[in-house]
């Protein structure tokens, strides 16, 4: 995205001035602004790169972008008007905003809920892309496994050749790092020094840590064998060592203490003596108390969780593989399925394997599938802007696992996808559920690490071929049910068909020859020696039209009523130009004066015409009409066909219309009258098929 489009974003919310705070996700801008109700979104989803947008409680405001965020977020703020905004502004602080905000938030009125899913949301989001690299290279070590390329590369006991054993490490790195990814993003988010909380659980992961219970016999923690421990004296108090390797509730919950901790040392420490005392005094209560009691429990209420999960799925993994796809789709806009994250790491570092990451697949290809049934559409029904924002998003689901483009692009903005994808959801489960069942799989669908579901990380889980299945059957379901029965409602869908109509009649237009001019064809009929001189001659003609007012003929007859009467907005608050409208009282519509058809619309609703002179108008024939697919028009002319004053264009059926209930009243709109002066249509009364309707003003000269 060009720096230009990064500009025409921060226009479209209001300007810099507005913008009270602005950070990202993986996929989106999130804007805090001072006032949303001047956002022009229909401008927004126009910006080239630009994926959707989509409103929140209060004065947020997210831009979906896909991929390329972060690009887009440092051209925004490279941007001159923005030096001193989007970072808080105004008396309000951040925190003062988001408590504010907190009231009005998705998950309620208790300001702890929101701050709780916020903490957990912000400590995993910034490690998304380490994490989704790491799952390519563990999908290509499990399809190497399955083609015996290598041995069961995470049975245990198995060893690797040195140079196998060095691709496995690049996933490693993540997993094993991963308390210290995670320290570090949770401890900035609470307001802590983050190379702190980052030194503080590096403690617990030092070769040395571990060492200290070499010899000891592993005991299970509070009598819970899910979280194995050594128990070891220091300074006479017994202190379990675990292995923290991929666990994250630890880091999360020392991030906790330490941000209050942090705060009340800044108040008891004077100023000059904060930079060395502060993270002195933090590493010196903070390291005993999470190697003692923090770690520990943080492996002990990971544990908790992962084994009620497991039990559960142990219970009855046909309910399980069934609950969630079809939890998943409310989760995730919530922020809810961040701890399900954190349970599926831990469940793959005590046991070994994964389950849930199985019927998560449903629900992700269920969503993808209906983004392909949006994919679809778009082509058939000529839209260029949802068909950019649903091939972005579909490329960034089947390749990266990622929802978030097609959730906040398409999905929440179009109330009719999420029953058609819950659909494909529940299909999906329901082929795990019944596969496991037939193949005697106790845990169902599982996978060894923790992988993105999308098409490059299937050979991940096992059994590969159930898992292929089922997610083929909630993609294909849920995109079959888009295409059926469109993600638009009626009403939507005819807005959208009047927008784009007029939108290509204007463009056609402007790639269409200009008309033969009065004075040109008098000289095509005055012999060889006016044809010398017919290029002077037209060219003089055009000057005197452009600087005489031209009249626009009543294409027929009836009652002629204001445009803002009109029952659609788009045509009554002049968004599509100025004009008039028309209750006919005959069926033939004809052409308001000489020119070309630039639009002419197969089902008869819609055509656009350049007048001799340069005036573009569109002609709609009753509202909704589109929805008749054609019924009852019978449509007289196509697209570069020359007419005069008088030339039918369509002959429709009144009848049919009106047993449709769709309005008779037909809008004449004038598209191009930023060209020209003042456009005077009549405002009321009869009318007869060629009176004057509108009149259009030459530009005054400059």
């Amino acid at each position: 995205m060009a720096s230009s489009s990064a500009a025409e974003i921060i226009k479209a919310v209001g300007g810099a001035g507005n913008v009270q705070s602005l950070t990202h996700c993986a996929t989106r801008l999130r804007f805090q602004l001072k006032d949303a109700s001047g956002v022009d979104q229909k401008a927004i989803e126009a910006i080239p790169g630009v994926m959707g947008a989509v409103p929140q409680a209060g004065d947020r405001y997210q831009v979906v972008i896909g991929g390329g965020v972060q690009n887009v977020y440092n051209e925004i703020q490279a941007l001159p008007e923005m030096a001193g905004a989007g970072a808080g502004g105004g008396d309000e602080s951040i925190d003062d905003i988001k408590a504010r905000e907190r009231n009005k938030g998705v998950r309620g009125k208790v300001a702890w809920i929101d701050s709780l899913f916020e903490f957990l949301s912000d400590s995993f989001r910034p490690i998304l892309g380490a994490l989704l690299g790491a799952s390519f290279f563990i999908t290509f070590m499990a399809l190497m496994a399955t083609l015996d390329v290598i041995p069961d590369w995470n049975a245990p006991g198995v060893t690797l050749e040195p140079s196998w054993a060095f691709v496995n490490l690049m996933w490693q790195c993540v997993f094993v790092f991963l308390p210290l990814m995670v320290a570090y993003n949770a401890s900035k988010k609470i307001g802590a020094d983050p190379w702190v909380g980052f030194a503080i659980m590096a403690v617990l992961m030092l070769p040395g840590f571990t060492a200290l219970g070499a010899g000891v016999e592993k005991t299970a923690l509070f009598g819970f064998e899910a979280a194995q421990v050594t128990i070891v004296p220091i300074w006479g108090i017994p202190m379990p060592i675990a292995d923290y390797s991929s666990q994250v509730f630890p880091p999360l919950l020392m991030a906790a203490v330490l941000g209050p901790l942090y705060k009340l040392l800044r108040k008891i420490i004077p100023d000059n003596l904060q930079l060395i005392f502060v993270p002195f005094f933090a590493m010196l209560v903070m390291i005993p108390l999470t190697a003692f009691l923090i770690g520990p429990i943080g492996v002990y209420v990971g544990a908790g969780l992962a084994s009620l999960l497991a039990a559960i799925n142990s219970w009855s993994p046909f309910i399980f593989a069934i609950v969630i796809p079809l939890a998943y789709p409310f989760m995730v806009p919530l922020g809810l399925h961040w701890p399900i994250n954190a349970i599926m790491l831990l469940n793959i570092q005590t046991l070994g394997y994964d389950f849930i990451q199985g019927p998560m697949g449903a629900w992700n290809f269920a969503c993808f599938g209906a983004t392909a049934g949006v994919l679809v559409l778009s082509y058939r029904n000529r839209d260029t802007q949802m068909k950019q924002t649903a091939t972005g998003a579909l490329a960034a689901g089947l390749l990266g696992g990622i929802s978030e483009p097609s959730l906040y692009g398409i999905h929440l903005r179009f109330k009719r996808i999420y029953p058609r994808m819950l659909v494909g959801c529940f299909l999906g489960g329901l082929t795990i559920g019944v596969g496991s069942l037939i193949l005697g799989l106790p845990d169902g669908i599982t996978t060894s690490a923790f992988v993105f579901t999308s098409l490059l990380t299937i050979p991940a889980f096992n059994p590969i071929g159930l898992y292929a299945i089922a997610i083929a059957v909630a993609f294909v379901v849920a995109m079959l049910l888009v295409v059926f029965s469109n993600f638009r409602t009626p009403e939507q869908q005819a807005e959208f068909e009047r927008e784009r109509d007029a939108a290509e009649a204007a463009e056609a237009a402007k790639h269409t020859a200009p008309a033969p001019s009065v004075a040109a064809g008098v000289a095509a009929t005055a012999g060889a020696a006016a044809t010398a001189a017919a290029p002077l001659a037209a060219a003089t003609a055009t000057a005197l039209l452009e600087r005489e007012p031209i009249d626009i003929a009543s294409p027929l007859d009836g009652r002629v009523v204001p445009l803002d009467q009109v029952p659609d907005p788009v045509f009554a608050s002049g968004t599509m130009g100025p004009g008039a409208a028309i209750e006919p009282s005959n069926t033939t519509v004809v052409s308001p004066g000489p020119g070309t058809v630039v639009a002419a619309q197969p089902t008869g609703h819609a055509f656009g015409l350049e007048l001799d002179g340069g005036v573009e108008i569109l002609i709609h024939v009753g509202i909704d009409t589109v929805n008749l697919n054609g019924e009852g028009f019978d449509v007289q002319v196509k697209n570069g066909d020359r007419v005069e004053t008088g030339t039918p264009l369509v002959i429709f059926d009144r009848a049919v219309i009106e047993k449709a209930g769709y309005p008779l009243i037909t809008p004449v709109i004038v598209l191009n009258a930023d060209d020209f002066g003042e456009v005077a249509p009549i405002l009321e009364g009869q009318i007869s098929t060629g009176g004057s309707l509108i009149t259009v003003e030459p530009k005054p000269a400059e």
